[in-house]
């Protein structure tokens, strides 16, 4: 009867040799078949489990060297935790291979699965990791869902396209194009109404003269002379312009409504018609704070006072730079000047080793105090920063690989250690800890 395949593979024995002599590999599958038979039992001899499919293939590396042999076994097992233990304690037992007296003994019992385990988290946080980038916001989805809502919302009114409440509102506001109407419904304006080009239809003429009348136009040229169409045709209340050289359709919903809550009464907006925005006006200007004209003022680009405040503060000497600037080398020298340890006790390693795990993945750093006491988890990108509100920072944890720019902000925070998954650089005093080496 044949071998059966091995179905799975539950642990990984892994055994060393040593023989006084030359060997080869013929020489070690035999002694551990011939000198293994019969110290268990029939059920557990390595022939009858090799041949059920609950032992698998064994392999064998021999080197020699100088007369002498060595080499690793490795022994695949389908077997319970107790059965393999077996096994690998009876392989321990073989005093002889081939013509030579040789030692054998057993280096590990690996968990194959605890390993699958390991893979499977791993790969489900990159997996996660990546379909998490094409959930979107739950605000972006509304805002789309209101945007084609209101869009939706346009009308046609006598053929103009129009917002909903054009026809029952008491006001209207009267824009250039279709495009121009969409954005303000986008943010919630339902009485607009657009002209469709320069000349003004006869229904909008007639609708102005029922209807308060807002004018609400691009900030150029072509936007004076509708205004001025729109003012000879019908019966404008008042006008709104766009900032001067955009259309109403590049405006944000904050400069909508900044330019909406600027309008000025159009007998006074005539006057400005022909200036937007630089030289002298005719005589006349018109101050939006005052809601009056003013004679024979000639308009200045006025400075705000975000501007006046940066430049009073640039002329202020600073208090507070020197004490920082100077108090940050001293910490980094404190820290280097202190005693350096070379190692991690086993606590340690073993919270940080912890630590660690949950960070891979994250693209995040831990920090820990001198006390050993956790101090908070930051984005990478932020570890130099979350730095500086440590007290006494002792070790950073990071989910990445170690180079010379972290080396100098952990370092000049005056912290001692740096545990990573790797290392690129390693520069400075700071001692660099592996995940391998936890």
């Amino acid at each position: 009867m044949g071998k059966l395949a091995q179905t799975s593979v539950k642990y990984l024995i892994t055994a060393e040799f040593e023989a006084e002599g030359t060997v080869e590999k013929p020489d070690v599958i035999g002694a551990l078949f011939g000198q293994s038979e019969g110290l268990l039992g029939h059920e557990l001899d390595l022939r009858e489990l090799q041949r059920t499919g609950r032992i698998g293939r064994i392999d064998v590396d021999v080197i020699t060297s100088k007369g002498k042999s060595k080499g690793k076994i490795t022994i695949p097992s389908s077997l319970d935790s107790t059965e393999t233990a077996l096994i690998a304690a009876t392989i321990e037992t073989i005093e002889r291979v081939g013509p030579c007296d040789a030692k054998l003994y057993c280096k590990s019992i690996e968990d194959i699965r605890a390993v699958k385990r390991k893979q499977i988290i791993d790969r489900s946080k990159i997996l996660l990791r990546e379909l998490m980038k094409d959930v979107p916001e739950i605000s972006t989805l509304a805002e789309e869902l209101m945007e084609s809502v209101r869009s939706a919302d346009i009308t046609n009114y006598k053929g103009n396209p129009a917002g909903p409440d054009v026809e029952t509102g008491d006001s209207i506001i009267v824009c250039e194009g279709r495009a121009d109407v969409l954005v303000l419904l986008k943010h919630g304006i339902k009485n607009a109404i657009a002209i469709g080009g320069t000349g003004v239809p006869p229904v909008i003429a007639q609708l102005t003269k029922s209807k308060e009348t807002t004018a609400f136009l691009d900030g150029d040229r072509g936007g004076d002379l509708i205004f001025k169409e729109l003012v000879q045709v019908g019966e404008i209340d008042f006008m709104a312009r766009a900032p001067f050289g955009k259309e109403v359709e590049e405006l944000t919903k904050k400069e909508i409504f900044k330019a909406l809550r600027e309008k000025v009464p159009a007998e006074q907006a005539v006057d400005l018609a022909p200036i937007r925005g630089k030289g002298k006006t005719k005589g006349k200007t018109f101050d939006r704070r005052a809601k009056k004209p003013v004679d024979n003022v000639t308009t200045v680009r006025i400075i705000s006072s975000s501007k006046k405040s940066s430049d009073t503060r640039d002329k202020k000497p600073s208090r507070d730079r020197p004490e920082k600037s100077r108090d940050r080398p001293s910490r980094a020298v404190s820290a280097a000047a202190a005693t350096k340890k070379d190692d991690l006790s086993k606590d340690q390693k073993k919270v940080y080793a912890e630590q660690l795990n949950e960070l891979i993945g994250t693209h995040a750093a831990s920090i820990y105090d001198k006390k050993n006491n956790f101090a908070g988890r930051v984005p990478v990108k932020n570890l130099e920063s979350a730095l500086k509100q440590v007290a006494e920072p002792l070790t950073v944890i990071v989910d990445g690989e170690v180079d010379k720019k972290l080396c100098k902000i952990v370092e000049d925070a005056g912290a001692e250690n740096i545990i990573a998954t790797k290392v690129k650089d390693k520069v400075g005093k700071v001692n660099v800890f592996i995940q391998e080496n936890l």
